[in-house]
């Protein structure tokens, strides 16, 4: 297997991760009995850190079919190089720093760590376009 696709292994079980992390805190706002019912009426009020790891998910869920298809379209047209690998490792490892960062709410930091994943994600797809 290439190191394109493990990265794009392990970048979904970065997603799992990232599904669980903010259900986990909901359910410490609503209860499990509330979780586990049907939510006709509206929880508490979602608590600060709980909506960051939201939005942090939503964005890793805007990108991330993005680097799917660039990862499969790379391996299945032969383009897997240099580039390709090194794009795939800033977007795996900038994602993984997104979510602390987001988290704790440090700005700018936050955005310059996004943008090195969309340039790993650029660096994906460059030769596949090329």
């Amino acid at each position: 297997m290439t190191m394109e696709l493990y990265l794009l292994g392990w970048t979904l079980a970065l997603a799992i991760v990232q599904i669980l992390l903010p259900a986990m805190y909901r359910n410490r706002e609503t209860g499990l009995d509330y979780n586990a019912g049907p939510r006709d009426k509206e929880g508490p009020p979602m608590g600060v850190i709980t909506g960051r790891l939201f939005r942090a998910q939503k964005n890793l869920f805007e990108t991330l079919p993005l680097f799917i298809g660039a990862i499969l379209i790379a391996h299945v047209g032969g383009q897997e190089g240099a580039m390709t690998a090194w794009g795939a490792w800033l977007y795996f490892l900038a994602r993984i720093v997104y979510v602390p960062l987001y988290a704790m709410g440090i700005p700018y930091v936050r955005s310059m760590v996004w943008g090195i994943s969309l340039l790993g994600l650029v660096l994906v797809i460059l030769p596949v376009i090329f």
